[in-house]
């Protein structure tokens, strides 16, 4: 028995490895599951456009249940409290924005042959570098995201690792990880978008099963969230779990919104929105997926349900590490079996995101930027996409091996306040074409450079961290999410710049018709 108490033996590590077993079956599978010319990119990367809607939704779910969402949300509302609820509201909003711009994008994408967005923003603005600017800022924003995914199933190891009673851990949860990603680069090597697909299903419902047996489990045994207010308030008095004091207002709904517009300019949302098979698919699969905010809100209240149970409590407390909220609450109140389950569904929830991440970088990477300078056959193009997908993977998982934990979060943070600054070249225009190309990209520079320039001001001047700690900046009104400020700044010089042009005698480049955002028949 380890120190804690924990129900962790061999059990458990046998039915994770049956079940990471069976993942691993089914990534390779995809390959020969609706089978296609997996040597073009749209059949690689989109998974030849061909999901249905329950697909799509499990695809898009696969990119929210994240080994992140499991260890970061709830260990910082376990910390912080109340602000952090700000992700709830948020996927709520994120989903709202995807009904009004992904089936427009879908639908100009499917008419054009389109495989990414900065496809296009290419054609949409005339503009190679728009383009060329889209792709490399996704890339960007991707690798940190990707970064956190490991970091995330990394305390799925830490717990693996204290419950069996090995101290010396660095040397052999890299080697874990490195064998994980070795697998996930191989069947998405060989299988593309199609294994994400398969794959993200199967977590899907490891991670279902997990979240409300969980939470069924503490109610029925261990208290209620009453009775946790009450030790949580005795254990971290000062951190506020019921309220939001009135100075974080701003912050929390500056944090939702500036994520909610974040969420779909993704690489990764985007490329699982355009592998549906019709607009309407699309429409009803993302109409579902608020079913996934029930239970991210589910998963947040861990962070207070933690309070109930000692031994899980203790090894938060003892380690000072609070990524290990979820899974030692989980391995403190369930039978060794289902500990080994949830531990792969949060393992394995860390890889499927990741392999849907790196597939939309690479698709970006190939197509618009390598692509504008040398021209590739199609064939080249998917064998491009495949190696750099890969390579990418890895660069995450160095990331990780390099840069502390604490710098990868706040990284990611900053990812979201560079993504949002294509907001104009990717949404805006889907609703206009009075977008002038050269103040678009003008806009996004300057957004880019201020939200940059301010996340480094605060913490490194303002504040003197010596790291990167907060992504807030403090006004009269109180804290506000860079990425508004940045993105603010951004709509100023781009809607300007675009008067100024239109009143010069510009006039809008029309290569994509108001026709092409009509669905059309497509010849089967």
């Amino acid at each position: 028995m380890n120190n804690y108490n924990l129900n962790v033996d061999y059990v458990t590590v046998t039915v994770f490895l049956i079940l990471f077993a069976i993942f691993t079956f089914l990534g390779f599978y995809g390959a020969k599951w609706r089978k296609g010319d997996l040597n073009k990119l749209d059949e690689w990367g989109l998974g030849g456009r061909r999901l249905g809607w329950l697909l799509v939704w499990f695809l898009l779910g696969a990119d929210l249940f994240t080994a992140y969402t499991f260890i970061a949300v709830p260990s910082a509302f376990f910390a912080t409290g109340s602000l952090y609820f700000f992700a709830v509201p948020y996927v709520a909003w994120g989903f709202g924005v995807a009904m009004l711009t992904m089936p427009k994008l879908w639908t100009v994408a499917r008419n054009k042959g389109y495989v990414t967005a900065a496809d296009y923003v290419k054609d949409r603005f005339n503009s190679k570098g728009l383009a060329i600017a889209v792709a490399i800022t996704g890339a960007i924003a991707e690798l940190p995201y990707i970064a956190l995914q490991i970091i995330g199933m990394q305390a799925v190891i830490a717990i693996l690792f204290i419950g069996l009673g090995i101290t010396s851990t660095k040397l052999s949860s890299d080697l874990a990880l490195l064998v994980a990603f070795i697998i996930l680069a191989a069947f998405t090597f060989v299988s593309g978008l199609r294994g994400a697909a398969l794959s993200g299903v199967y977590k899907d419902i490891l991670v279902w099963i997990t979240v409300l047996t969980t939470i069924g489990v503490v109610l029925a045994h261990y208290g209620n969230f009453q009775g946790a207010l009450a030790i949580a308030h005795q254990v971290s008095p000062k951190v506020d779990f019921l309220d939001l004091p009135p100075k974080l207002f701003l912050a929390y709904w500056s944090l939702a919104l500036g994520s909610t517009f974040a969420l779909y300019l993704y690489p990764h949302a985007i490329n699982g929105s355009l592998s549906a098979e019709s607009r309407e698919r699309l429409k009803i699969g993302t109409a579902l997926l608020p079913l996934y905010g029930i239970g991210l809100a589910l998963i947040t209240l861990f962070g207070l349900l933690i309070f109930l149970v000692p031994n899980a409590l203790k090894v938060v407390l003892t380690t000072k590490n609070g990524a290990l909220t979820v899974p030692s609450l989980i391995a403190a109140t369930t039978p060794d079996w289902f500990t080994g389950l949830a531990f792969t569904a949060i393992f394995i929830g860390g890889l499927v995101p990741a392999a849907i991440m790196a597939i939309g970088v690479a698709n970006l990477l190939t197509r618009n930027v390598i692509g504008e300078f040398t021209k590739l056959s199609p064939t080249n193009e998917a064998r491009l996409a495949k190696i750099l997908s890969t390579v990418f993977k890895f660069i995450a998982l160095a990331f990780v091996f390099i840069v502390p934990a604490t710098y990868a979060i706040q990284l990611q943070l900053l990812g979201g306040i560079i993504v949002t600054q294509t907001l104009p070249a990717v949404f805006l225009s889907l609703f206009t074409d009075k977008l002038e190309k050269n103040s678009t990209l003008g806009g996004w520079a300057a957004g880019v450079i201020s939200g940059v320039g301010l996340v480094v001001y605060v913490n490194l001047i303002l504040e003197h961290y010596g790291s990167l700690k907060t992504s807030l900046f403090t006004t009269p009104l109180g804290p506000i999410y860079i990425a508004l400020i940045a993105l603010g700044i951004n709509l100023l010089v781009t809607l300007i710049g675009s008067l100024v042009a239109y009143a010069k005698g510009w006039r809008p480049y029309r290569k994509i018709s108001e026709k092409d955002f009509e669905v059309k028949e497509v010849a089967k």
